[in-house]
């Protein structure tokens, strides 16, 4: 129940910021210069600023807290609050539309991008990966022990949905010249649709895997499945509503894992530097 919430939540919140920066633009418009307007459309406008730049400026990670955006909406509620001392027209329901923005904020920050008690005890470092089977784009079965042999990076990610997914694979994408060097086998691995993954493959153009976990059937075994984690609405372009949780695993020639990045927070991942300088540390023992 509590991951459908999610899904909701990050669906409603940033299109109810655009309702609060509509309504305080047109108010400002037709009324005149309102200390209270201006503050709501501050506050509303930064939320918005923020998730459009995740999709624009291609992102693979960010602070945890958001300090700046946090403090830019808390000012522009300040500044609503400076209009209702002047004693400006206002409405209370538009007082309502203040507050939820900064829960909703509040909520994004602490409840919607934290994954809590995630398992760690598979993908421990040390223990064997597990077997696994996934399917390339000809929907050809593919079984993890084939990647033997090889340093591997698995990189599981939620789709191309995800902005922060595909800033994540276009940084790792970049450091292909320095992976192929390494001998390094990079295995991409989502639940999404074969012509999404496919799309992926096309745009890039390298030599990795770019695999689908069907029925997120390796994602389940891998304690890493994570249910209803799409927003909703996305269903819509062919997504399943179920994806995984970004997770990042390096195993050594033999299958054993060496690194596993679990991030507790989707905003949170790894930079490729980490990877390379994992490798390099087994490779140099």
């Amino acid at each position: 129940m509590k991951n459908i919430l999610k899904s909701l939540f990050i669906s409603l919140y940033p299109a109810f910021a655009i309702f609060v920066f509509i309504l305080s633009a047109i108010h400002s418009f037709q009324n005149g210069f309102s200390y209270f307007f201006l503050g709501e459309f501050i506050a509303s406008i930064t939320v918005i600023v923020f998730f459009a730049g995740l999709f624009i400026k291609q992102r693979a990670r960010t602070s945890s807290t958001l300090k700046g955006y946090g403090f830019t909406i808390v000012f522009g509620l300040l500044i609503s609050l400076f209009g209702i001392y002047q004693n400006e027209p206002y409405q209370i329901s538009d007082t309502i539309l203040g507050v939820f923005l900064i829960i909703g904020w509040i909520s994004y920050i602490k409840w919607y991008s934290v994954f809590e008690n995630r398992n760690k005890t598979i993908l421990k470092a040390g223990n064997n990966l597990p077997l696994f089977e996934l399917e390339n784009t000809k929907e050809e079965k593919i079984l993890s022990n084939s990647f033997h042999g090889k340093i591997t990076i698995f990189i599981f990610y939620r789709g191309n949905w995800c902005p922060l997914c595909m800033a994540q694979i276009k940084e790792v994408v970049q450091e292909y010249k320095e992976l192929e060097k390494r001998n390094v086998e990079m295995v991409l691995i989502s639940p999404q649709p074969h012509n999404y993954t496919e799309s992926l493959a096309n745009k890039h153009k390298v030599p990795f895997h770019f695999l689908k976990d069907v029925e997120s059937s390796a994602a389940k075994k891998l304690g890493i499945f994570h249910n209803a984690g799409i927003p909703a609405g996305f269903q819509v372009l062919g997504f399943e509503t179920d994806t995984v949780l970004p997770t990042v695993i390096i195993t050594d020639t033999k299958g054993k894992i060496i690194f596993a990045d679990l991030t507790d927070n989707y905003r949170v991942r790894p930079e490729p530097k980490v990877f390379l300088n994992i490798i390099d540390t087994k490779i140099n023992q």
